[in-house]
């Protein structure tokens, strides 16, 4: 599904009333009609409403709102929380047509208790108070009435985006409405999906309003939720092992056994052929008793169990032989690993995954990315994000994202509630599956691992880089569904992955 940003949706309203003819006072009745059906959903067998309007013609959607619960033969209370002499050409209309009505367009009380008072026996609060064209912070009357909304613990229907939610950054004021549901239209928006503003939304529902978008000349860089039908490559009849990859794993040290094993584990389990573990020596054979199914091999390494720089020979031998590569998982943070990461970066021709303390070592050499002669896929959380330059400043978790990824030519996976994938030609796709289950140690792990089969199995790198991010979240919300959040393990997304496959 493809999300918009403000001036996206502005345009498309633009174009739908100035070029198509479409009345805006129509447009805003549609608005406010899938608003109302909304919140007689919500509401039931409840008798009364509170809606709260800005001066907007987001206001204006939640005026026209109100007619269809009134006529629904609800009690409903409005609210301008606004300026009366500001209220837009439509809005207007809408207003005087609530007054012919006989009910009010009120000013907001200056009591929090009488608005708390209005609000007791709601059964449902619509907020229309800022729409799309939100910019932080809230204030004055709007952040006290969005501080009172949420203290009420009434169910929420937002107009377009909660009041609060900024629209292309998702970054969300201290007082922004908590919404049950969030009521957009035309398209969806990116700050329903980026986290923070996401928890604020609720559950979104897209709705069509008759709004088109424009001609455009040239259609810039999409960002899109990540949307997937077939999820692993079909398996011929004829199939050999060969046939799906050989892929290269460079992990692990003394004290970080579990992070080679669940990366291998989940390699193997997403379909790959042939995986191959590189190891330190010193934790070689616990990795050989580990695993099973993947090939570890003994590698040299320091006095403190950690890759040595004598291992380089041995991984690149290997490398120009395989499919695909990841290195990073508990590989440990000396000179002698940087080395190493370094040395498979300028040699590698096939994709590469770099996680964990991989993305430690590149972070202290960033300029080793502009050697890379293969796809590169780095996978931080947000501090190690920081650690490689990343700037997250703004808050803006996507702009900061798609730059990164740009700039240097890599694909980015901004790990994190509803992850974000930025390739280096500006798309961006924003992962909705997983859960707080999954933040455990390890589950990054089989992520990386799933990404590399995915990668070994030859398919292209944005697309195995997206799917795996998918696949991933998917078997942490079937382990949340079996076990439960606080019971689940990164052994059990792995072996949750064969009911992905289904």
């Amino acid at each position: 599904m493809e999300l918009c940003t403000a001036a996206q949706a502005k345009a498309m309203d633009e174009y739908t009333i100035n070029i198509l003819g479409v009345p805006s006072i129509k447009l805003m009745e549609r608005a406010s009609e899938h608003l109302a059906q909304e919140s007689l959903k919500i509401m039931g067998s409840g008798k009364s409403a509170a809606i709260f309007c800005g001066h907007g013609n987001n206001g204006g959607d939640g005026i026209g709102a109100a007619l269809r619960l009134i006529n629904a033969g609800k009690n409903v209370s409005v609210f301008l929380v606004g300026d009366p002499l500001k209220l837009s050409r439509d809005t207007g209309q809408m207003a005087r047509r609530l007054q012919k009505l006989g009910v009010p367009l009120e000013l907001l009380p200056d009591s929090d208790d009488d608005i708390i008072s209005r609000l007791a026996g709601c059964s449902v609060i619509v907020d229309a108070i800022y729409g799309f064209g939100f910019h932080l912070p809230l204030s004055g009357a709007a952040q006290r009435t969005c501080r009172l909304i949420n203290l009420s613990n009434i169910p929420v229907v937002a107009a377009d985006m909660p009041s609060g939610v900024e629209t292309d950054t998702g970054f969300a004021d201290e007082y922004a409405v908590r919404a049950h549901v969030t009521v957009t239209f035309s398209k969806a928006k990116i700050g329903q999906f980026i986290a923070p503003g996401t928890l604020f939304c609720g559950d979104v529902k897209v709705c069509d309003i008759g709004v088109s978008s424009p001609p455009q000349s040239e259609v810039p860089p999409s960002v899109e939720t990540v949307e997937v039908s077939r999820l692993f490559p079909l398996r011929p009849r004829n199939a050999h092992k060969g046939m799906f990859g050989k892929c290269l794993i460079i992990a692990g040290s003394v004290g970080y056994t579990g992070a080679p094993s669940f990366a291998s584990r989940a390699a193997v389990k997403s379909g790959a052929g042939l995986v191959f573990l590189g190891v330190p020596e010193s934790i070689y054979t616990i990795e050989a008793i580990k695993n099973d199914e993947a090939m570890p091999f003994p590698l040299p390494c320091d006095g403190d169990g950690i890759i040595s720089p004598a291992a380089t020979d041995i991984v690149l031998e290997r490398l120009a032989k395989c499919d695909a590569c990841l290195i990073g998982p508990g590989l440990g943070i000396s000179d002698g690993a940087e080395k190493v990461v370094s040395a498979v970066i300028e040699s590698s021709t096939v994709p590469l995954v770099i996680d964990a303390d991989g993305i430690t070592a590149v972070s202290r050499n960033i300029d080793i990315l502009e050697k890379a002669k293969c796809p590169v896929i780095l996978t931080p959380h947000d501090g190690e994000f920081a650690r490689l330059g990343g700037d997250l400043s703004a808050k803006d978790r996507l702009t900061a994202a798609r730059d990164f990824s740009m700039e240097h030519k890599s694909v980015l996976v901004l790990k994190g509630y509803h992850t974000i994938v930025a390739t280096p030609d500006g798309r961006a796709f924003v992962n909705t599956t997983g859960n707080p289950g999954m933040a455990k140690g390890g589950s990054g792990d089989v992520l990386s691992g799933i990404m590399l089969s995915l990668l070994g199995q030859k398919l292209p790198v944005d697309e195995a880089v997206v799917k795996s991010v998918y696949i991933h979240g998917l078997a942490g919300d079937i382990c949340s569904e079996k076990l439960g959040e606080c019971s689940m393990t990164p052994s059990d997304i792995i072996d949750a992955i064969k009911d992905v496959t289904r």
